[in-house]
């Protein structure tokens, strides 16, 4: 154990904590947590139309879905204005943190990379009909520049919300880090307007950043001119087509998700944060896949994914990473040590709220050879459980995003819009973990009364 231990601390440990400081990996990650209150409003609000739409519309209630519609109107016009355009979110957290990450102006990044954004997404939007246009109408569209056909209209120069949504992060990402790096890089060099000191700082610095910017976004649009003239595509609809949506696949394969669960808790085992080392990750692919999700149960869709980011706060991560609340149930249950009870029952209430530092540094669990077995084992032995129950369609994929803070079984229960059957998933994943920690929190009270006794 001491050998492995060495190993990893040697070879590891160095090689993660220089992933966690890169600049880019950390603004990414920012621009994922900015963007939380959106994400969370919007969450409420596809949350409270199930309760007030959906499920009454399921069981015959027509009465209460009517008395309801004020309500349901203004919950839909919350998500239209979060969840719908959170692409437009990210985009601007993502120009600012990247901006500030090299100390220039984070206010002309984020515009610059919204624009960016902007650039690489087709503007057309396409709307079905539900029958044929008469003659008259068609060519009354057609005077306008509308393209008509049989089952649908098309229109050019306009976005809809699926452009703007969870499908075009990708996009928002890569073509905003390639207008930034050219905005950094100028910014940097210093190639920029001066004014003379008696002008107001509000507009020296405008014009400090106009070259930079201009710049950048003349090479993303020579980009997307290139890119659309060689593939006839334009650069957001390809990205999403080649890339985005099988990664977002490979996101549903056991392998990764199993091998993300082991990285984050290895990293946490040696007091390295592995959720934040890992969240460009986690939030790239399973929080988009989670985004996703949501938007398909506000529009009544079929959820197009089943392992998204909140899957692992529901049913593997129960008081932090690692389940440590579940750890904290056993050491109060069976430890006769008196400074791990001590520790256990001071962090047992931030541990149902899911935050887990006091146990992990004060206990501790971060280099602790005893519970290195179970740190890791029973997170992933959950994540396999719910993994095969989830694919099997036994419990509902998690669907809204809820407040991280939600206690464990809650959270499950809330995540999977009501799904009772998550309820009993946390509760027996929960048991299989105290089993799983219980031996080793007996050895570790076993040890210290072998060292009294010597």
């Amino acid at each position: 154990m001491n050998a492995i231990m060495n190993w990893l601390e040697k070879y590891v440990v160095p090689v993660a904590a220089k992933i966690g400081s890169i600049r880019w990996l950390v603004a990414l990650r920012d621009s994922f947590i900015a963007t939380l209150p959106i994400t969370m409003a919007g969450s409420l609000a596809v949350l409270l139309n199930a309760i007030l739409q959906t499920y009454p519309a399921q069981w015959g209630w027509t009465g209460v879905v009517n008395a309801a519609q004020p309500l349901i109107m203004i919950d839909n016009t919350v998500s239209m204005g979060s969840l719908n355009i959170f692409a437009i979110f990210f985009a601007v957290m993502w120009g600012y943190h990247l901006a500030s990450a090299y100390k220039v102006d984070g206010v002309a990044g984020a515009l610059v990379s919204v624009s960016a954004f902007f650039m690489g997404i087709n503007a057309t939007a396409q709307v079905a009909l539900g029958k044929k246009l008469s003659a008259g109408a068609a060519k009354i569209l057609t005077d306008a520049g509308v393209t008509v056909s049989d089952q649908s209209i098309t229109v050019g120069n306009a976005f809809t919300t699926g452009h703007l949504g969870s499908a075009s992060l990708f996009t928002a990402m890569i073509f905003g880090a390639l207008a930034m790096v050219v905005y950094i890089y100028l910014m940097k060099k210093d190639i920029s307007i001066k004014m003379p000191d008696t002008v107001p700082p509000a507009v020296s610095k405008a014009f400090v950043s106009l070259i930079p910017a201009i710049a950048a976004l003349y090479v993303i649009s020579i980009v997307n001119y290139l890119f659309t003239w060689c593939t006839g595509q334009v650069f957001g609809d390809w990205l999403s087509e080649m890339i985005q949506a099988p990664l977002l696949h490979a996101g549903q394969s056991a392998g990764m998700v199993l091998l993300v669960t082991f990285l984050v808790q290895l990293l946490w085992f040696f007091g390295i944060h592995g959720s934040s080392v890992l969240q460009p990750v986690l939030d790239s692919i399973w929080q988009t896949s989670q985004l996703a999700n949501i938007a398909a149960l506000q529009n009544h869709d079929p959820l197009p994914y089943k392992w998204v980011r909140g899957s692992w706060d529901a049913f593997a991560w129960y008081g932090g990473a690692g389940g440590t609340i579940i750890l904290l149930i056993a050491i109060l249950w069976v430890s006769k040590r008196a400074d791990e009870k001590t520790v256990a029952k001071l962090a047992f209430v931030p541990g149902l709220f899911n935050i887990n530092e006091p146990v992990m540094f004060g206990l501790p669990v971060v280099l602790n050879a005893i519970y290195f077995i179970p740190f890791l084992l029973a997170p992933l032995v959950n994540t396999a459980v719910a993994y095969v129950v989830t694919m099997l369609g036994w419990v509902a994929p998690v669907q809204i995003a809820v407040p991280w803070i939600t206690p464990p079984i809650l959270d499950a229960w809330m995540a999977t819009n009501f799904d009772f059957r998550a309820i009993i998933l946390a509760v027996f994943n929960m048991i299989v973990a105290f089993f799983i920690w219980l031996p080793f929190v007996m050895a570790s009270s076993r040890m210290q009364n072998e060292e009294l006794t010597e």
